[in-house]
C-alpha cells in the first residue's frame, strides 16, 4: 500500500475541485466510444446474418448489446458529472464488469452443456474473469469507504469549508 503525503485538512479539502481530472475524462470518453462502437458492431453482426438465428444465439447477441450499452451509459454518465465522485465511478465500473463476466460465463457454460463440448475450459476461463471482477469490486468498495470516511473527518475538522460532494 502506498502512503500519500500528509496534508492538512484544509489542503485536502482544497484538492477536491469540482471538475473531473483529465485521466477520468479520458476514461469516460474511451468507455463511451467503446460501448457505442461495440453496440454498433454487435447490431451489425446480428442484422447481417443471412437467415434466422436460433433463439439462444439471439439471446447472447442481446446480452452483449446490453453489456456494451452499459459501458456506453457509464461513460456518458461519467462525462456528465462535474463533482468529485469519491470512487463511485469505479464502484459502478466494477459492478458492470462483474455482471458482464457472470452473464457471459453463464451463457457460454449453457452453450457448452447443450452442445456437449468441454465445460471445464469455459468455467476455468470464465471463473478467472469473474474472480478478477469480484476482487476489483471488493477493492473499489473498500477504497470508496475509505474516501468517504476521510471526507467525513475533514468536514468535522473544517465544517465551514464544504465542497461540492452531491452525496457521493
Amino acid at each position: 500500500m502506498t502512503e500519500e503525503p500528509r496534508l492538512s485538512a484544509r489542503e485536502m479539502i482544497e484538492r477536491l475541485e469540482p471538475a473531473l481530472s483529465r485521466a477520468r475524462r479520458v476514461r469516460a470518453v474511451v468507455s463511451l466510444l467503446s460501448g457505442l462502437s461495440g453496440t454498433a458492431f454487435m447490431i451489425a453482426l446480428w442484422t447481417g446474418e443471412p437467415g434466422p438465428l436460433p433463439s439462444r444465439t439471439q439471446v447472447v447477441f442481446a446480452l452483449l448489446i446490453v453489456a456494451c450499452l452499459a459501458w456506453a451509459g457509464y461513460g456518458g454518465w461519467l462525462l456528465m458529472r462535474r463533482v468529485p465522485l469519491f470512487a463511485t465511478d469505479r464502484v459502478i465500473a466494477a459492478w458492470i464488469a462483474l455482471a458482464a463476466s457472470l452473464a457471459t460465463t453463464a451463457a457460454l457454460a449453457t452453450m457448452a452443456v447443450r452442445r456437449g463440448t468441454g465445460l471445464a475450459p469455459v468455467l476455468g476461463v470464465g471463473g478467472l474473469f469473474v474472480a478478477a471482477a469480484l476482487v476489483l469490486t471488493v477493492l473499489t468498495h473498500t477504497r470508496r469507504a475509505a474516501l468517504l470516511r476521510r471526507a467525513r473527518e475533514l468536514r468535522r475538522t473544517h465544517p465551514a469549508s464544504r465542497t461540492h460532494t452531491s452525496g457521493n
